[in-house]
């Protein structure tokens, strides 16, 4: 999961055929080819983090086996900024140097590689299972004033703030400081904050977690409903930003 320019369409003459895709649904490992900045090889480490110890490298260019991808430090690379790494032999690599085809996960995911929701470093007076339990208390289909169009204050709610501090759920997104941040993302813990952009105000919802969300006017204007990303993308339109930690202005 990750923000990509062009991915799926780049490279495709002398790459395609080095890439074997698994499917919207990623059940086997897969390939990739390692692309860098500037040709040089790529760093495998021991973890799947920048910080890493070292334990190998892979020339550009190089065809490698995906047997299963993570969430770890995000990086800035060929194919724009990710938090996905890819177990290769005995180490990880950065996704955002290995060019799939995809702008998706291609592979299963490695044995405890979902992040969990954290307030660490937030100042929220809520826990993440706090706010999700309050979330819940709040889901009604009824059209309250206070509910339609207040998608970013909503958030801030359950998290025991009047409000955000930011203007739109958009510009929330873009305040978030990095390491709070996985761009691309679709893997939500619950508690987890989700943002869309759009050419308006963009969109923000709490995860509770299996890949559902709550949010404010998606079934019906005023309404608090159970919902996806695939159904905002779809009914609204938005574009998937990634998700963040439980970060508000308010508070910094």
């Amino acid at each position: 999961m990750r923000i990509r320019i062009g991915k799926r369409a780049a490279g495709v003459v002398g790459i395609a055929a080095a890439i074997v895709l698994a499917g919207a649904t990623p059940a086997l490992a897969a390939t990739g080819t390692v692309h860098t900045d500037s040709g040089i090889a790529l760093t495998v480490r021991a973890t799947p983090s920048t910080g890493g110890s070292p334990v190998g490298t892979v020339a550009d260019g190089t065809a490698v086996t995906i047997s299963c991808q993570t969430n770890g430090s995000t990086v800035d690379g060929k194919y724009g900024t990710s938090d996905i790494w890819d177990k290769v032999g005995d180490g990880y690599i950065s996704d955002a140097y290995v060019y799939t085809g995809s702008d998706g996960r291609v592979a299963p995911d490695c044995a405890g590689s979902t992040l969990t929701c954290t307030t660490a470093g937030t100042g929220d007076s809520k826990t993440c299972a706090q706010a999700v339990a309050y979330a819940k208390t709040r889901v009604h289909t009824n059209d309250i004033d206070s509910y339609e169009g207040w998608c970013d204050r909503i958030n801030a709610q359950n998290y025991g703030w009047s409000a955000s501090g930011s203007e739109t759920a958009y510009i929330h997104w873009t305040q978030i400081p990095a390491s709070f941040k996985h761009p691309g993302d679709t893997q939500v813990p619950a508690g987890g904050l989700a943002f869309f952009k759009s050419s308006g105000a963009g969109h923000t919802m709490i995860s509770i977690g299996g890949g559902k969300f709550l949010s404010n006017d998606i079934n019906g204007y005023g309404s608090y409903t159970e919902t996806t990303i695939a159904q905002i993308k779809s009914k609204w339109g938005q574009t998937y930003l990634g998700w963040s930690q439980p970060w508000f202005k308010v508070n910094h």
